[in-house]
């Protein structure tokens, strides 16, 4: 398993989509710390921004693991990403607003973990392996986070597990009414599908960055719809209401540029092509 097989040239470099969307994830996170602030739930859209940002990059590191030949592993690929991730995502949220660093801090130790076992245990020699299993981990704990924060208006553990019900116009405690035993379990499944999905749809000889980049963000949104969704039964109705808009139009952008994409990339298609040796970058 340690042949690897090549499905691009040319492209954006996979450090730098990985220092945009550490980068894009992290702000996007803290900015949903303006619903503190201001004492209200209206920025949590900004933890859907963070999952597509997280989103994105990681469908790209899956594309870099599995070109070394191991196709078939695209789908568990996003399962390992949520199951480290969600981990390092739980603990993290009991450091209130160091919550996104610590997250990304235990992420990397798990991942770094996971990679040695991989290569060194499991004997699978993949030279990507370690980075890419780390990346993973990172990924998976940060858009959990940002769900969290989309769904509560929070990223903290009392934030997550506090729920409330109305009863004759008085507010009572119900903590089945809280992200930990209503949203996370849909929120890991619509990471790990919206991870895997962008290169197990556009993999082979016809594989183009752009369009599969585009793809996982359209994923992105689309997850952010339902998480939306989800989102009124947790915060302000107005507040919901906001995030579901935005991701609406993200994903309606997104959906349109897909198909443009496409579109060029059929009409450029004139007959089989060999797989490139040469990646690019």
């Amino acid at each position: 398993m340690s042949v690897k097989v090549e499905v691009i040239e040319g492209g954006v470099p996979h450090n730098n989509i990985l220092a945009a969307g550490l980068v894009s994830t992290l702000v996007c996170l803290y900015l949903t710390y303006l619903n503190v602030l201001t004492s209200t739930q209206m920025f949590s859209f900004f933890g859907g921004l963070a999952v597509v940002a997280a989103l994105v990059w990681g469908s790209h590191t899956i594309k870099v693991l599995c070109s070394y030949g191991i196709g078939t592993g695209v789908p568990s690929a996003g399962m390992i990403a949520f199951g480290s991730g969600v981990i390092a995502m739980l603990l993290a949220t009991k450091f209130g607003m160091l919550a996104p660093v610590v997250a990304l801090v235990l992420a990397v130790v798990i991942g770094l973990i996971l990679g040695y076992v991989s290569n060194n245990i499991l004997n699978m020699k993949i030279p990507a392996m370690v980075q890419a299993l780390t990346e993973m981990a990172v990924v998976g704990a940060l858009s959990l986070m940002g769900f969290a924060a989309l769904m509560t208006g929070s990223f903290t553990f009392a934030g997550l597990t506090n729920g409330s019900t109305s009863v004759m116009g008085m507010i009572l405690a119900n903590h089945e009414m809280s992200f930990m035993v209503g949203g996370l379990a849909v929120a890991f499944l619509l990471g790990a599908l919206a991870i895997q999905h962008p290169f197990n749809a556009t993999l082979g000889p016809g594989w183009k960055q752009d369009r599969m980049l585009m793809l996982a963000a359209e994923c992105g949104f689309l997850s952010m719809v339902v998480a939306a969704i989800m989102s009124f039964a947790l915060i302000s109705t107005g507040s919901a209401l906001i995030s579901l808009i935005i991701a609406i139009i993200g994903w309606a952008y997104t959906y349109q540029q897909y198909m443009e994409l496409s579109k060029r990339d059929a009409a450029a298609w004139l007959n089989a092509k060999p797989i490139p040796d040469v990646e690019g970058h």
